[in-house]
């Protein structure tokens, strides 16, 4: 998005594309709200999108395809193996990343699950700056350890610090020196970091981190599926990139590496994904694994069309007016909502906006679940639906134990080129008013526990009545209005 300054002298972001498709969406009265929250086990994942006004849950296989994404569908070569279709996206790959080796996959934690059949095995240590829940999943089913070597500004809730996704380095060596090279696995980079409220690392970082691995004779593994954030973070936050082409930046990110995967649902605006890399040894260690889990391997998992939507998706990441404009929405509702006194991570990351649940709901204990219990809140209030990503998020240890997560947060993702300003707008407002009327929300306990990712279609309920207070205040203030 261009820099533009109004007459007014406000700052809003600016869309730049026009719409041409839309969908109707409804705004339920807040009665409907509350039973909708209520028969979802007050997890906003089981939720059904028809009680939903704004979807802000994430940015996964939601975000807008344009023109060119939905004429090239058109194209698709249909053919089990050989297809042209995957000849075009291994190419597109290959241009941007300098990567010659692709292995397609459903989508990005099928990735995962390819990667860590191939390198974890029991007694192993996966290493990243911070861990993903599906990741992590697959890394201590096969019996592996995750270490998370974020440094510590990382965690700091409200800071200046542009790159707070960092990975500590000299940790790492630490690391490598107590339990050997032998016994890593491999190190993962996540850009964008998902839990942490979409936190960047630099291009620096990332460097020190490939020779110390490269030294030790250490994969590095990169997770690309929030490079577009990262991207525009790295040009316009590190001051060596700042005039330099997206393409370049991504083309000297992925030399960094030995390997990158990737959620197509979130980098190239499709549905997908895949690993590539330029070593044939890797190629030849992995690709077993995606006919067995997968598909063959000109297709693994995806149709044809996605792969052509993929394709013009990956071009359009390295246009700068496409991939700011998430970052630019999200910053003004963390800018707004933090002059307001909200509780907000800062800087402004990718993926959404995230509200600090601790300090937001200061009184409820964090074993009720403060970021879930504000996630439902503001659904009964808005019909907004965001994403708890806190201690729900966690898995408890092998004895029963729950550790509580290092922050406590609610995603408001900002899906790329759907909301109008108007719409953010419109939540930000409401969640003003749930700050103002904080006390009343309280926290939820479980009714149904998963043993394995929970977060994901657990059953909870409210401790106490104060689901009902919030629909009364809120009728008390608004009156009729949705």
């Amino acid at each position: 998005m261009p820099k533009v300054t109004y007459f007014s002298g406000e700052t809003f972001p600016l869309e730049m594309h026009k719409v041409r498709i839309i969908q109707k969406l409804t705004l339920l009265p807040i009665e409907e709200r509350l039973r909708a929250m209520e028969e979802a086990g007050y997890n906003t994942f089981l939720l059904q999108n028809k009680d939903v006004f704004l979807d802000m849950l994430t940015d996964s296989g939601v975000n807008a395809m344009s023109d060119r994404q939905q004429a090239a569908m058109l194209l698709a070569d249909d053919a089990y193996a050989g297809s042209a279709t995957f000849t075009r996206l291994h190419d597109k790959l290959t241009e941007i990343f300098g990567k010659t080796y692709f292995l397609p996959a459903h989508q990005g934690r099928a990735a995962e699950h390819i990667l860590c059949r191939g390198y974890v095995k029991p007694g192993d240590t996966a290493v990243t700056n911070y861990h993903f829940t599906t990741w992590k999943a697959h890394v201590t089913a096969l019996g592996g350890s995750v270490v998370e070597l974020l440094k510590k500004e990382g965690l700091e809730t409200v800071s200046d610090n542009p790159f707070k996704g960092e990975l500590d380095v000299p940790a790492l060596n630490a690391l490598i020196e107590k339990v050997g090279a032998d016994k890593i696995s491999y190190v993962r980079m996540e850009a964008g970091t998902n839990l942490i409220a979409g936190q960047p690392f630099s291009l620096a970082n990332l460097r020190e981190v490939s020779a110390t691995c490269h030294a030790a004779g250490i994969k590095l593994v990169l997770d690309a599926s929030l490079l577009a954030d990262n991207l525009h973070f790295i040009k316009t936050r590190e001051p060596e990139y700042q005039s330099a082409p997206i393409r370049q930046i991504a083309r000297e990110m992925a030399d960094a590496c030995d390997i990158i995967y990737f959620s197509a649902r979130k980098l190239g605006f499709g549905r997908g994904g895949g690993i590539i890399t330029s070593d044939e040894g890797i190629y030849r260690e992995l690709r077993g694994l995606v006919p067995m889990y997968e598909g063959f391997l000109t297709y693994g998992g995806m149709s044809v069309r996605e792969m052509e939507a993929i394709t013009v998706g990956l071009d359009e990441t390295m246009d700068e007016d496409m991939i700011n404009q998430g970052p630019q929405f999200i910053a003004h509702i963390v800018k707004t909502l933090d002059a307001a006194g909200v509780p907000m991570v800062t800087p402004p990351g990718g993926l959404g906006a995230h509200v600090n649940a601790m300090a937001f709901l200061d009184h409820v204990p964090q074993t009720q679940y403060p970021s879930a219990a504000l996630a439902s809140a503001i659904f009964i209030a808005s019909g907004v639906r965001g994403m708890e990503r806190g201690t729900l998020s966690e898995q408890r240890e092998p004895d029963g134990t729950e550790p509580l997560a290092d922050m406590e947060l609610v995603r408001l993702a900002v899906p790329r080129r759907v909301f109008t300003l108007s719409q953010v707008n419109y939540a930000i407002d409401r969640v003003m008013w749930l700050h103002a009327n904080r006390h009343l929300v309280g926290g939820l306990e479980w009714e149904e526990e998963p043993e394995l990712l929970r977060f994901f279609y657990g059953r909870l309920r409210p401790v106490g009545d104060w689901q009902h207070q919030l629909v009364a205040k809120f009728r008390a203030d608004f009156g009729d209005s949705l």
